[in-house]
């Protein structure tokens, strides 16, 4: 059955550095452009202006009066004032409306403007041929002739206007020029820094396809702790491999000569010697495979088991076990205590414990859980008659049981300790505890402080 559960691919590494920094720098270069652009703008149109207002201080100067008539004493010192619509004008109006133009006005005319201020005004206005001119105009009053005279100056702007558009565009082309270059300095950088990952991905390559044994190669600082844990990992996940083979070999060796036997014993129609040796291979079965599972958990698999909360769990079961016997389960501990455990084996270690204690006790056993430096310390007890110094040196053994009288095989605390064994852990005991019975100490490592992919503390698996 086709999946219509589409995958997208994932953008790489290198285009998604490359994008956000070309994002950051075009965003930087812009607000940057914009800044100098304003600035060179407005320095171009302060000169302008400048320009402007000498033109027209020399006509103010050069301004004279005969009668209402205004002319000019000389000639201001700016020979466009005589070509023809060459965009620098002047108009001087007098006290009576009469009018001095320069020629370069032709046939136009300049607005009037406003009467009666005393300082300089500046606007824009459209002028003639469609020019962008900037209109400076000034009053002036004659000694001995109380009417106004208007003196009005302007320039075509078209020439500065194209001027900065220029430089507003060569300025956009040399930033642009500038942030592709960044932009493309970061991609290769990138590129250049992420050759260690992509000779990463041809070790494991190699490694996947049996070509190597390991990823011994040389990578910056930054990635050497992730080549040594994949190291670790393979290294850890090849001893799983040989103890799973090591198990299945010995389960087969042991099973043959136990199926020979009750081969033997049905063809010769002895009964109970063939169901001893299916009890027998049931143990072996139960024995290997809790070897096994012990042996692969105890590494990369092993989860985080909150042993609070299982023991809780185990004492439910207990109590509906022993129930006509009404005996008291008492855990005390921190709840957020957890071993590094595969769960399951951790219930057959701390069940057998407990199971055995309920077997003996009186009426009450206890369970403690505390933390000792990297360990969790898992301290069963109860109320019975407890044990000898002599039969503490044989309590472990395999299928070893002190009174035949109590049920059970006595194969659970010889399994616990080899389960015990695998995770590193120790399993101890004490003849008489406070309370007058046998103390059980299973010890195991317990679980790192691990962190969420946000870096927050992560939550407990179990």
């Amino acid at each position: 059955m086709i999946s219509d559960r589409i995958t997208l691919p994932q953008s790489s590494l290198t285009l998604r550095l490359g994008l956000l920094t070309s994002a950051w720098v075009a965003a930087g270069l812009a607000l940057v452009w914009l800044w100098t652009v304003a600035i060179v703008a407005d320095g171009m149109e302060r000169v302008f202006d400048a320009r402007l207002s000498s033109l027209l201080d020399g006509l103010v100067v050069a301004t004279a009066l005969k009668g209402d008539q205004p002319y000019l004493i000389r000639p201001v010192s700016e020979p466009r004032f005589d070509q023809p619509l060459s965009g620098v004008y002047y108009q001087i109006e007098g006290p009576d409306k009469s009018l001095t133009m320069s020629r370069s006005l032709w046939d136009q005319r300049l607005p009037e403007g406003a009467f009666g201020h005393d300082t300089v005004l500046s606007f824009d206005m459209p002028g003639p041929r469609g020019q962008q001119l900037r209109v400076m105009e000034r009053d002036i009053r004659f000694p001995g002739n109380p009417g106004l005279v208007h003196v009005l100056v302007a320039v075509a702007r078209d020439e500065t206007l194209a001027a900065i558009a220029h430089t507003k565009q060569m300025l956009g082309a040399g930033f642009a020029l500038l942030g592709a270059g960044l932009a493309g300095a970061v991609v290769l950088q990138v590129s250049i820094g992420l050759r260690g990952l992509r000779r990463l991905h041809g070790a494991i390559a190699d490694l996947r396809a049996g070509l190597r044994f390991g990823v011994d190669i040389p990578v910056p600082t930054e990635v050497q702790p992730l080549v040594a844990e994949i190291d670790a990992l393979v290294r850890q996940n090849r001893e799983t491999v040989e103890r799973a083979r090591g198990h299945v070999g010995n389960l087969a060796h042991a099973l043959r000569t136990r199926l020979s036997v009750m081969r033997n014993a049905m063809t010769s129609g002895d009964r109970d010697l063939a169901e001893q040796e299916l009890a027998a291979a049931e143990r072996l079965v139960q024995h290997h495979l809790a070897r096994a599972r012990a042996g692969s958990l105890a590494g990369t698999a092993a989860s985080d088991v909150t042993v609070v909360g299982l023991a809780g769990e185990l004492r439910h079961a207990l109590g509906l076990l022993f129930a006509e016997r009404q005996i008291e389960i008492d855990i005390q501990g921190d709840v957020a205590l957890r071993a590094r455990c595969d769960r399951a084996d951790l219930a057959e270690m701390l069940g057998n414990l407990m199971e055995n204690a309920c077997k003996w006790a009186r009426s009450r056993i206890t369970v403690g859980i505390v933390r000792l430096g990297p360990s969790v310390v898992m301290t069963v007890s109860d109320d019975g008659s407890g044990l000898a110094a002599a039969d503490l040196a044989i309590v472990r053994g395999r299928g070893v049981r002190l009174d035949e009288t109590v049920p059970g095989t006595g194969l659970g605390l010889a399994i616990t300790a080899e389960l015990v064994a695998l995770y590193g852990g120790r399993l101890e005991f004490e003849g008489q505890g406070p309370a007058g019975g046998l103390v059980a100490h299973l010890v195991l490592p317990a679980a790192a402080a691990r962190s969420g992919p946000d870096g927050s503390p992560a939550q407990n698996p179990v």
